[in-house]
């Protein structure tokens, strides 16, 4: 028997999956939160977050963050396609960063639009 807090909603169910017989659920006030405990347990998977650098904006770094969960197993080896990734401005909100993340058909796409270092001073005059 397996413990856990669901994470699918704000209540924080603490669910009880029991291994032995066929990921059986109970603690949960929800159908997500029994799916998320077989999940968990037979194939956990997680939308990852980060960062990556972009030249000639006034932020250095823009937020990114997958498309759609990737297995957890995956996560280090994910954050490694980011690593030395370096975009360039103007950055597109939903901008791809990389396309099929580890092969999971997943891409990382950046959640904030940056505008090229000195376009809003061009625009004003």
């Amino acid at each position: 028997m397996k413990e856990l807090i669901c994470i699918v909603c704000p209540k924080g169910c603490r669910l009880h999956v029991d291994e032995n017989d066929g990921y059986k659920v109970t603690g949960n006030t929800c159908p997500r939160g029994e799916e998320y405990g077989k999940m968990e347990l037979t194939n956990p998977t997680r939308i990852i977050t980060s960062t990556v650098a972009v030249r000639g904006a006034a932020h250095p770094r823009c937020p990114v963050k997958t498309t759609r969960p990737i297995p957890k197993g995956l996560i280090f080896e994910a954050m490694q396609t980011l690593d030395g990734l370096e975009l360039t401005a103007p950055v597109a909100l939903g901008q791809v960063a990389v396309a099929n993340v580890c092969g999971t058909g997943a891409d990382f796409v950046t959640t904030r639009a940056l505008e090229a270092q000195g376009a809003a001073k061009e625009e004003m005059q």
